[in-house]
């Protein structure tokens, strides 16, 4: 008979398990056979030892068979992307209008907030009105008519991971690639996309830290893909400073809103033209050079911007009473120079801590709160220029605290590329 302590003591000492014990420990979790101290356990000796590639391959079947699969036959191709998340990473909600513009069905289940890192379904709950609980049926009905649709995990699709989710979200097991994998091809495999493009951040502010492992698992994503009989694409992208201008539920939001409008920051511009690019050659079945030009033409011609505004309040968004903190303040540079870092993991912890992301399972987030970069990495400023916006609530910082996010030298080097690598 399985035991849960065996199971644990077993991944302790770096063994092998097999599928029946994963799916023993997996299952009673689900069915609260078992409590959150010692699933915590066994993550933490998964996170500590690893696993093999046949131990990913059960976890993943494991997940996506613990509830209900969508079948997304009768409006295939569908392109879904994912981000494994980072600091102001808003770009699911500009790529889905965007691709969804091209004529692609987009079809994305995703996630709340993990660790430091911001959650989609976190940004779009800023939304007033904002339905993020589709069933299956609306979420199939509302690709059909608009080609766009982004529902939370619901109870019924992959209920494992999304109970596993949020576990490892509060007890430091959140960057353990076999873990990050499983995850995220479980959701992606379970929402029965054809076509699957990710957005692999690496880098101080993501939950990957070194291009190496994100190659590992890059590659790991893509033998799941395979295995699964789907089609992955990796981008390997910069996160060592946060993404766009914005940190923050509703700010982000609205940079997302100002990007589509044409305002667009450096960085995210570069990666959304190459995730956006990829997603419509692969939905097309045509060049990537093709692909970018159409890309282009729907943004400038506003049908990008225009679908995001349809898909808002077709799940019942109200965008013009979204709201952000009007207790805003203007931090200064201390110095006059080049920024040559702004710390990622730093700020987003800071954006955690007053609000905008959860400490425990239980906390509610403060939509309202965040931070507006006046200034990204390789810009000039001058002393007493300003660095950053601050957009608190109930809670408070301190300047040092802030200032201390960046790094400002006379002289800058040669900047680091925003996008690594693409694996296929």
């Amino acid at each position: 008979m399985l035991d849960i302590l065996e199971i644990i003591n077993k991944k302790r000492e770096n063994k092998e398990l097999t599928k029946e014990e994963i799916k023993y420990a997996i299952n009673n979790y689900v069915n609260k056979e078992i409590p959150d101290y010692q699933m915590s356990s066994l993550l933490m000796a998964i996170c500590i030892n690893g696993m093999s590639d046949e131990e990913i391959f059960n976890l993943t079947d494991i997940m996506i068979n613990s509830g209900e699969k969508l079948d997304l036959s009768m409006i295939n191709p569908t392109v879904d992307k994912h981000s494994t998340g980072g600091v102001g990473d808003k770009t699911t909600l500009i790529l889905g209008p965007i691709v969804a513009s091209c004529g692609i069905n987009v079809c994305k289940m995703s996630g709340r907030g993990l660790g430091h890192t911001g959650g989609t379904i976190d940004k779009l709950e800023s939304i007033p009105g904002f339905n993020v609980n589709l069933t299956k049926e609306d979420f199939i009905k509302q690709i059909k008519e608009i080609k766009l649709a982004i529902t939370s995990q619901t109870g019924n699709l992959v209920p494992a991971d999304k109970k596993v989710y949020a576990l490892r979200d509060v007890t430091g097991t959140v960057e353990s690639i076999p873990l990050i994998a499983s995850s995220i091809m479980s959701k992606k495999i379970a929402s029965d996309a054809s076509k699957i493009v990710i957005d692999l951040k690496v880098g101080e502010g993501a939950l990957i830290k070194t291009k190496e492992d994100a190659k590992k698992l890059a590659e790991l994503m893509i033998k799941i893909g395979n295995h699964n009989n789907k089609e992955v694409v990796c981008v390997l992208t910069d996160m060592n400073e946060p993404l766009g201008f914005s940190i923050g539920n509703a700010l982000e939001v609205r940079e997302a809103l100002d990007f589509l409008d044409g305002n667009m920051a450096p960085d995210l511009k570069e990666v959304i033209y190459k995730l956006a690019s990829l997603m419509v050659s692969l939905g097309l079945n045509i060049k990537e050079e093709n692909a970018l030009n159409l890309v282009k033409e729907k943004i400038e011609n506003k049908e990008a911007l225009n679908k995001f505004k349809e898909f808002i309040k077709y799940q019942g968004g109200d965008l013009d009473k979204l709201t952000v903190s009007d207790r805003v303040f203007s931090i200064k540079s201390p110095y006059t120079g080049f920024v040559k870092e702004i710390d990622a993991l730093k700020i987003g912890e800071l954006a955690k801590n007053i609000g905008a992301g959860r400490q425990t399972k239980e906390d509610i987030i403060d939509y309202s709160v965040g931070f507006v970069l006046s200034k990204k990495v390789g810009d000039y400023v001058l002393q007493d220029e300003e660095l950053v916006k601050v957009y608190l609530n109930k809670k408070d910082l301190s300047i040092a605290d802030i200032t201390n996010c960046f790094k400002i030298e006379n002289e800058l080097g040669e900047l680091n590329p925003i996008i690594y690598e693409v694996i296929k």
